[in-house]
């Protein structure tokens, strides 16, 4: 690990340095570029004591000044765009134009979103005369809050959690993935750059059995936000259940889209081949089912098909490409063993298969085509299981009844997508379907004022100005009465 650059801990607005480190990988060359302190129980609990500590100066903070200095994160993330979007390009192999024209801009609205929605919070007041009383209710920062991010979205989902907290008055201690935390270290230079109170945000970095159940187990973080795999997710829902915690958790899904035979392709096409590919797959909210009315299925499976064999794959810093690579050659190689369930199972895979033609730098990367099959059973793991990666499956369906019963029938609810010119269509089918997010001739189409969330083993809790705020808070009820 000598000469390449190792990262620190950000505790109590200092970068501390620890003893051991883990080797963090560019996806997109194979290579080992970069340490990540493994840290454990002893900087998560300095960490906490360091929170806990600012706490009581944050959380009487008011609330323009908290919003004032998260607005001035945004401002200088924003005008280092260029240096993030690289930075988390080459942690995560992503395309450095889709970092910048998604992740790194939704870092600074997610900031200015909340540092607004604090200025805007409101209680609830009712009077009863028969009683001569009032009551209304207040809302309290719940103390230290424990935020655990993924490594597919790494500084968009880190912020999703972390603005609410600060925006509620919480202080902080965030945990993003070892394979990504570089956008993390930089956000943590930014906020003593604006004189972000020491404290008020923690960054320890490491594994998720190492310092991040050291997070989630520490009894005075008394809420945790995590987005991640399900079996993670059940595994903090027990080690939390003793302390009783307040949790969000968003976890995986099995999202469907489903397409009648009177949608518009012109409009559905393009916007079901970014709902299945974009980020390589990688997204939670993926398409990775897809239902086609029999009509109009083979059309649809010839044309997008098409589509996908015209995306290219390949160096991320190439603007040409859509897709960059995987994430880890471990990664790489489960989404692998699904491709070749589909041969062991007589599926058909209409393209994915073809050799990538890499440049030279970038041959020992984790890069995969977008493949498409048909002729898959619903019962096929490829149905119900969480791929996470460029690999949909197509299949028909006759009726309305019949699909609703099909794409509810995985244990996962975090979205869906319907296509169909008829708005009875939408109204009849929208509500049936057993997910959290239904969106109608559209994809990734979000207000943060609106409630996020998933339902069954895509987790509990929701996000959104709200309901992240109420996460972030405590709220008690005041009975006043006049004599």
């Amino acid at each position: 690990m000598a000469g390449l650059p190792k990262l620190e801990n950000f505790i109590d607005g200092q970068f501390l340095a620890t003893g051991s480190y883990i080797k963090s990988y560019d996806p997109s060359t194979g290579e080992h570029y970069l340490n990540i302190p493994d840290s454990g129980a002893e900087e998560v609990q300095k960490a906490v004591e360091a929170a806990r500590k600012a706490f009581i100066t944050w959380s009487k903070t008011p609330g323009k000044e908290r919003a004032r200095l998260m607005n001035a994160i945004a401002d200088v993330v924003e005008s280092r765009l260029d240096e993030f979007a690289e930075a988390e390009s080459r942690d995560q192999g992503k395309p450095v134009w889709l970092a910048k024209a998604v992740d790194i801009p939704r870092v600074c609205y997610n900031m200015r979103a909340f540092a607004s929605g604090i200025m805007h919070q409101t209680g609830i007041s009712l009077a009863m005369p028969e009683v001569d009383c009032t009551n209304y209710t207040c809302q309290r920062p719940v103390g230290v809050a424990g935020l655990i991010s993924p490594w597919n979205l790494p500084l968009y989902l880190l912020t999703f959690k972390l603005a609410p907290a600060l925006a509620a008055g919480c202080t902080v201690v965030c945990k993003p993935s070892e394979m990504t935390s570089m956008t993390a270290y930089m956000l943590a230079k930014v906020m003593n750059e604006v004189g972000l109170p020491a404290g008020v945000c923690n960054i320890v970095f490491g594994t998720g059995p190492k310092a991040g159940e050291a997070i989630v187990t520490n009894p005075n973080v008394p809420v945790i936000s995590f987005t991640g795999s399900t079996a993670v997710g059940k595994r903090i829902q027990a080690l939390t259940a003793p302390y009783v915690k307040k949790l969000s958790l968003e976890l995986g899904g099995k999202n469907a889209g489903i397409v009648f035979a009177d949608v518009d392709l012109e409009k559905c096409l393009p916007v079901m081949m970014r709902s299945s590919f974009i980020n390589q797959g990688e997204v939670c909210l993926t398409t990775s089912r897809i239902f086609v009315q029999e009509p109009i299925f083979d059309e649809f499976v010839k044309r997008f098909v098409e589509k996908a064999k015209s995306i290219k794959v390949g160096d991320p810093t190439d603007s040409n490409n859509m897709l960059g690579a995987l994430i880890s050659k471990e990664h790489l190689a489960k989404v692998q063993s699904y491709i070749d369930l589909a041969k062991a199972e007589g599926c058909t895979i209409n393209t994915g298969l073809e050799p990538l033609d890499l440049p030279e730098k970038n041959k020992n990367g984790y890069f995969l085509r977008p493949t498409v099959i048909t002729n898959v059973p619903d019962t096929s793991r490829l149905m119900t299981e969480e791929i996470f990666g460029p690999v949909v499956c197509i299949v028909p369906f006759k009726t309305e009844e019949e699909v609703i019963e099909r794409a509810n029938s995985v244990d996962y609810g975090l979205c869906a997508s319907i296509w169909t010119e008829n708005v009875r269509t939408t109204h009849r089918v929208a509500p049936q379907l057993q997910v959290g997010t239904v969106w109608v001739n559209c994809w990734m189409v979000r207000h943060l004022c609106l409630p996020f969330g998933g339902c069954k083993f895509s987790g509990v809790g929701r996000e959104g100005v709200k309901e992240s705020m109420d996460l972030y808070t405590d709220t008690t009820t005041i009975c006043v009465k006049y004599e």
